[in-house]
């Protein structure tokens, strides 16, 4: 069973995921560890639980979900795992950092490309691949269907969606893909997002402005 570990780093207040089970390995999800004590915070809850980092992975490349990257490569070889269509998205990230204020060292490393319908095992839970596009060119969310709870990075908010005025952003495909790919999704599905606190599916079909 998948326990769900939520940080919330950076300026920017990212939400960065740890997923783990009783087999003692983890997923790391959209670190936005910026400061060393943030590095410092993550690596001390990964020891305390006696974690092994298997994998890195981000929903999309955005500067505040890939602050932590190189850090979490360097400290544990996880190589990155995204779409093969935010590769220029996160090829662009330091110049963002530069212009909000925030400069970072970018991730070098190995890349695995993700693409809708791929599973990724952590032993014997898996998380489905769903390809989201709108906020960030291929966003993708983690889905983990036996246990009814979804990663969803900068998609969907509690009553409120991602942003879509970044490069590669398109506020129509981004209604669609919440639409089509997560308002099919069961009513009680838990979407942990990128930013503030998590809602469920059937919340948001309710409650959110944006798309009544």
């Amino acid at each position: 069973m998948i326990k769900v570990k939520v940080f919330t780093f950076s300026p920017i207040q990212e939400n960065t995921y740890v997923l783990y089970n009783e087999s003692g390995k983890a997923l790391i999800i959209d670190p936005g560890c910026y400061s060393s004590q943030e590095q410092d915070t993550l690596k001390a809850f990964l020891q305390k639980e006696s974690l092994l980092p298997v994998q890195l992975l981000n929903t999309h490349c955005h500067l505040d979900h890939v602050f932590g990257n190189k850090w979490v490569y360097d400290t544990y070889q996880t190589p990155l795992h995204i779409h093969p269509k935010e590769e220029t998205m996160l090829q662009l990230a330091p110049l963002s950092g530069e212009k909000w204020g925030l400069p970072f060292i970018n991730y070098a490393g190995p890349l695995h490309f993700l693409n809708e319908g791929d599973t990724i095992q952590l032993e014997n839970d898996a998380l489905q691949v769903i390809l989201t596009p709108g906020h960030s060119p291929a966003s993708i969310c983690f889905y983990c269907k036996e246990q009814g709870f979804l990663i969803g990075g900068d998609v969907l908010f509690r009553e409120s969606i991602g942003r879509t005025d970044l490069p590669g952003g398109s506020h129509e495909t981004l209604l669609t893909s919440i639409r089509e790919k997560l308002f099919v999704l069961p009513d009680d599905v838990v979407v942990f997002p990128g930013h503030g606190i998590k809602t469920t599916i059937g919340y948001e079909k309710l409650n959110n402005p944006f798309l009544q």
